[in-house]
């Protein structure tokens, strides 16, 4: 998810309430509950965006959602959103602070697509690999499952892609051999 420069804003506002507070573990459990909640329930979505309801209405599903689940510290920042009108970007912000969790504690994010779900030597493999290419880093891997990639895998750390795939070495010979005049079309 891509995170505007508003929800990074308040992503690092929490972490600063979070850090003067002693409890940053806390509230970044209670930001991925958050996060992980608001990506698997669209009507909790559609109801954050909604212009109809009414703040108070808002923060009462809130509150019946998260209630007893979360700290004190994310339920009044929550609590803040809605009366500033950012409820809408809930998702977004918890997503930020995770973000910023890891910046803060040197932790990378590794996406890896793989056509089969990866095994536990094929992770610790991945894991390694990306260690090498950063050390001093901690690596989290966030696995999705691509059956189009035919074989092999990408992976993904910031910036960085390694492609090491079927279906991107078929389209690598594909574009060699239709750019050889002396091959026949295939």
């Amino acid at each position: 998810m891509n995170v505007s420069p508003v929800a990074y804003r308040y992503a690092r506002s929490l972490m600063q309430l979070a850090q003067e507070k002693g409890e940053v573990e806390a509230v970044r459990e209670d930001m991925q509950l958050v996060a992980s909640t608001c990506a698997v329930s669209r009507p909790l979505q559609l109801m954050l965006d909604s212009p109809v309801l009414k703040p108070d209405r808002k923060l009462k599903v809130l509150e019946r959602v998260f209630g007893g689940q979360i700290g004190h510290i994310a339920d009044r920042f929550m609590a803040i959103l809605v009366r500033k009108g950012r409820e809408g970007q809930l998702p977004e912000i918890a997503e930020g602070f995770q973000n910023v969790y890891r910046e803060a504690h040197g932790i990378l994010m590794a996406e890896v697509k793989s056509a089969v779900p990866l095994s536990v030597e094929g992770r610790a493999q991945v894991t390694q690999m990306a260690q090498e290419r950063h050390p001093g880093k901690t690596i989290e891997l966030r696995e999705t499952v691509d059956p189009s990639l035919i074989g092999g895998l990408v992976l993904r750390i910031g910036d960085e892609q390694v492609d090491a795939s079927v279906s991107r070495r078929l389209s690598d010979l594909r574009r060699k051999f239709s750019e050889n005049p002396y091959i026949p079309e295939i």
